[in-house]
């Protein structure tokens, strides 16, 4: 199950890349509720085909050369094509509607919330974000190819353009091949015990197919990735789409980043594991999968087999109407995200990589109408760690239209925003937030 978003992938062949995946609990990939990171938003349609697949002459001609490119990408791989791969066009017409459906049917409402709330509480998405709604609709306006691996078949959307088609079919074929070798459901769902660690799968699966369709693409003109970086970062690049999909463009940061994600970084994540390791690197992520988003962002921690922290959340003391709502792992992305939306990219170029650990866990008190988020956050050092207390405050500053310092002192801030008291601490290279605490004691 890979959906393609249009716009969004490698700069010359731009509608193979773009997309992203949730829960396994519906039988998407895991994460959604667990962890913004693998949110709702950005749903990959597993059973997309339902909304209109059907036989044509188009999609017989060109589903005719699958089996021609799948064994060319078997060459690149090394991973053996075991049974051909059923392809087909679907109309892009009905996906809307059926998304919506899909939705109502995989996700409680509960769930839905939680998810849609974490994002808000973390600044990540203004509060009348309607993540269910903004999903649906940024998927309809992406949507270009699928590989079904539960039906292990793919679909091609009817609006895809010629020109975009076999580069479209390369990608899906990549995904065909790692799914007949290593089973692409049961790799993502042994990934559910780390939020972080399954968007880290989630960018093994993307970044290879997009790395083979490249790949396979260039090798047709007579060059290779292998010996060309120049290649390679402009392949994993970002297409300049300005114009052509106004609800990407609208889109939260936080949306666009993490959709991207799993194409561009995971990627060169891919190259470099290649560059090292040849062509067992193909079967090697599946194997031996990275951990961490930072991983995949610097391959050189997966080499050295870095894993993340744990720190403990701050204790707060709450009563008994307080239930947990939701809680999981916060990742470098999410981090270099936070930073970059609140305070650019400089900021946060020069602190996410000393990222080490994070949790977070949303209690909430439904009579009080009160959510509280504990957060806490593990850095490399304290010098970088002090740097991000300072910078969080001003991410507390930015992300609510109001903010009152009522204490400070070294390693503290205590204040009022607004959804109520937050304490702000740094002991050693851990930071920890509690935020949206009563006017007294709760």
């Amino acid at each position: 199950m890979c959906g393609e978003a249009q716009g969004k992938g490698p700069r010359r062949w731009q509608r193979a890349g773009g997309g992203s995946e949730v829960r396994e609990k519906a039988g998407f990939p895991p994460g959604g509720i667990r962890l913004p990171g693998k949110r709702l938003a950005l749903l990959a349609v597993l059973w997309i085909a339902a909304a209109g697949a059907q036989q044509n002459p188009q999609a017989k001609q060109l589903c005719g050369e699958a089996n021609q490119i799948a064994q060319e990408l078997t060459g690149i791989s090394g991973m053996p094509l075991h049974h051909a791969v059923p392809c087909d066009f679907i109309s892009k017409a009905n996906i809307n509607d059926f998304l919506k459906k899909r939705v109502k049917e995989v996700a409680k409402p509960g769930e839905i919330r939680a998810e849609e709330l974490t994002l808000k509480k973390f600044g990540l998405v203004p509060q009348d974000f309607d993540l269910a709604k903004n999903t649906v609709d940024l998927l309809t306006e992406q949507a270009a190819a699928f590989y079904d691996y539960d039906k292990k078949k793919l679909f091609i959307t009817e609006t895809t353009p010629s020109d975009s088609q076999e580069p479209v079919l390369a990608h899906e074929l990549s995904h065909a091949l790692a799914d007949q070798n290593y089973n692409l459901g049961r790799f993502i769902r042994q990934g559910r015990q780390s939020d972080d660690g399954s968007t880290a799968r989630l960018a093994v699966m993307e970044g290879q197919a997009t790395w083979l369709m490249a790949e396979y693409l260039a090798r047709k003109q007579g060059q290779s990735l292998k010996d060309s970086p120049a290649l390679v970062q402009m392949m994993a690049s970002p297409s300049d789409a300005s114009g052509q999909f106004p609800i990407y463009e609208s889109a939260p940061l936080y949306l666009r980043q993490t959709l991207v994600f799993p194409y561009t970084k995971g990627m060169l994540f891919q190259n470099a594991v290649f560059l090292r390791d040849g062509q067992y690197s193909f079967a090697e992520v599946f194997q031996k999968p990275p951990l961490s988003t930072q991983q995949i962002l610097h391959p050189e921690k997966y080499f050295q087999g870095v894993k993340p922290t744990d720190p403990e959340l701050p204790v707060v003391h709450l009563s008994h109407a307080y239930k947990d709502l939701v809680g999981g792992s916060l990742g470098e992305l999410e981090h270099q995200i936070l930073l970059e939306q609140y305070l650019g990219n400089q900021t946060a170029g020069e602190v996410a990589p000393h990222w080490r650990g994070s949790n977070f866990l949303l209690r909430e008190n439904k009579k009080a109408a009160r959510v509280v988020l504990l957060y806490s956050v593990e850095w490399d050092d304290e010098a970088v760690a002090e740097r991000y207390f300072k910078a969080y405050q001003a991410v507390l500053a930015k992300k609510w239209k109001k903010l009152t310092v009522t204490s400070e002192a070294a390693g503290r801030v205590d204040g009022t925003g607004d959804d109520g008291r937050f304490e702000l601490r740094r002991k050693g290279a851990i930071v920890t937030s509690v935020e949206g605490l009563g006017p007294a004691i709760d």
